[in-house]
């Protein structure tokens, strides 16, 4: 058997019950573009979860759900206020910008998460026909640094947004692992915190591909279906999306998946603080952030495969996912003990 990464939970294969959904999707025929049975049993999962106001559109990707989320609640003379680190900054090449028109508004964080100080001081000429005005402010749920927010301080970034008229956006690629972390329903996360949209991951914990856009507030989302065709988001065949979504958060296997992922990764920084390599980050999701001596990355990087975050300093990202072992975790911290020494 192949051995398992550490690169990214995107590496790890869908849940055998995953697959089993979509096999039992795939049997007979179906109307297309979402009037399908499983379509409207997935759309009632995630109101079961989220509240009834919720309204989930099934995408293909994180990417497209954060592209099209944002495009749908501004224009594009306005502007989004998210941490520098944040996954829609770095690693969608530009995409929320060209398909809203709007800006990006990156503020440095120390570990990911903005705080309503920071979003304060980024809110800027708002009135002014020079300036783009600010209409958003996201964030992740878990951040790019493994880092979760609690409910409390969703709320206050939800309080600040709202007395400035803007909206809140969660990209939720990792929500499940922020729930599990958090001790919080994904409802108490999201809703009950005021969040207005969120890119609601399911990808990363155990399905094979797919996403959801999901408006939070009464009135958001009115002309999402536009937005989502236009994006190129609208699946044809879309019961194979919403057959993963009704397996997966149907029951507790989503929570399952992420605290075993999560598990993972605080086994793994135990494992590797034991030998000494500092543990940047703290660990609350499935997410490790180290720094290791310069010399050892290669040599572990061609053996288990994993991002260098900042190569400058010799950080580097390692990610669990909820089919990473203890022994996935012990052959690679036997391995970092080895290169670590010379061996």
């Amino acid at each position: 058997m192949q051995r398992r990464m550490f690169a990214s939970d995107n590496a790890s294969g869908a849940h055998p019950a995953v697959i089993e959904a979509l096999r039992a999707a795939n049997e007979g025929h179906a109307y297309a573009y979402g009037d399908d049975e499983w379509t409207r049993a997935a759309e009632e999962v995630l109101k079961r979860h989220l509240g009834e106001t919720a309204r989930p559109f099934f995408v293909f990707n994180g990417t497209g759900a954060n592209a099209t989320a944002l495009a749908a609640v501004m224009r594009p003379y306005e502007a989004v206020i998210c941490p520098a680190t944040a996954h829609i900054n770095v690693d969608e090449c530009g995409a929320p910008e060209r398909f809203s028109g709007g800006k990006l508004i990156p503020i440095a964080t120390p570990d990911g998460r903005l705080t309503p100080e920071l979003v304060e001081q980024a809110i800027f000429g708002v009135g002014s026909e020079h300036h783009s005005q600010p209409r958003v402010v996201s964030i992740s749920q878990a951040s790019e640094y493994g880092t979760v927010y609690s409910p409390e301080q969703i709320a206050a970034l939800a309080e600040v947004a709202h007395a400035h008229r803007m909206l809140l956006h969660v990209d939720g690629a990792r929500i499940s692992n922020a729930a599990a972390s958090s001790g919080s329903s994904l409802r108490r996360l999201l809703t009950d915190s005021g969040v207005d949209v969120v890119s609601f991951g399911g990808t990363k914990n155990g399905m094979l591909y797919g996403e959801a856009v999901v408006f939070l507030r009464e009135g958001l989302g009115e002309d999402f279906r536009f937005v989502r065709k236009q994006g190129a988001q609208l699946a044809s065949k879309m019961r194979f999306i919403a057959a993963q979504f009704v397996a997966l958060f149907g029951s507790d296997l989503w929570l399952a998946n992420a605290r075993h992922a999560n598990e993972m990764a605080r086994l793994l920084a135990d494992g590797m603080s034991s030998l000494g390599i500092r543990i940047t980050q703290p660990v609350e999701a499935n997410e490790v952030f180290a720094i290791l001596p310069r010399e050892s990355i290669e040599p572990l990087v061609r053996e288990f495969g994993f991002y260098v975050w900042d190569e400058r300093s010799g950080e580097v990202r390692w990610v669990t996912s909820w089919d990473t072992t203890p022994g996935d975790v012990s052959e690679f911290v036997e391995a970092a003990r080895r290169v670590l020494s010379g061996a």
